[in-house]
């Protein structure tokens, strides 16, 4: 039994900040199962359902550890993630980071798996890229989007407390 999985994610917003959605395909190494899904909010940014799309999916996985390859055309989650960034900003409990909400919630799943990242150009032809790009847009035109809490609050100065 394969304890392997490929996950292919992208995120989007339309206007950002606007509507936006995130995508997320994932594949199981040598089975042939293949789940998509996807979802979308009222209001959020680009890079906030770029790391959506990846938490989710490592939140969905029913095994742990799990070996993942996680796909992605988003540096900003890449690079803070594979540079180790969010470990440094962890640790100055991320003061005047964006999104600490988003990076917590990853840095408490990402431990319980073997996680490593691989960029993909996005809008480049990549098939599980184009999906999930379609996914992610589709999720942020739907009508009835969920309510990004976190972001809104921010936007309208309400504390986080």
């Amino acid at each position: 039994m394969s304890n392997k999985v490929n996950i292919y994610t992208d995120g989007s917003a339309i206007g950002n900040p606007g509507p936006g959605g995130y995508g997320v395909i994932m594949e199981w190494v040598n089975k042939k199962y293949i789940k998509e899904f996807s979802d979308g909010y009222q209001m959020t940014t680009n890079n906030r359902m770029e790391l959506l799309a990846v938490i989710v999916a490592l939140e969905s996985l029913k095994i742990e550890p799990m070996d993942v390859m996680v796909f992605s055309d988003s540096k900003y989650v890449i690079d803070s993630v594979e540079k180790k960034w969010v470990f440094n900003w962890q640790k100055k409990r991320f003061k005047g980071k964006k999104n600490d909400d988003l990076w917590q919630r990853y840095l408490l799943i990402h431990c319980k798996h073997r996680v490593r990242f691989q960029w993909v150009k996005g809008h480049n032809k990549h098939p599980q890229n184009e999906r999930c790009d379609s996914l992610a847009v589709n999720a942020a035109k739907k009508k009835n989007k969920k309510i990004d809490h976190f972001y809104e609050n921010s936007i309208r100065g309400i504390s986080k407390s």
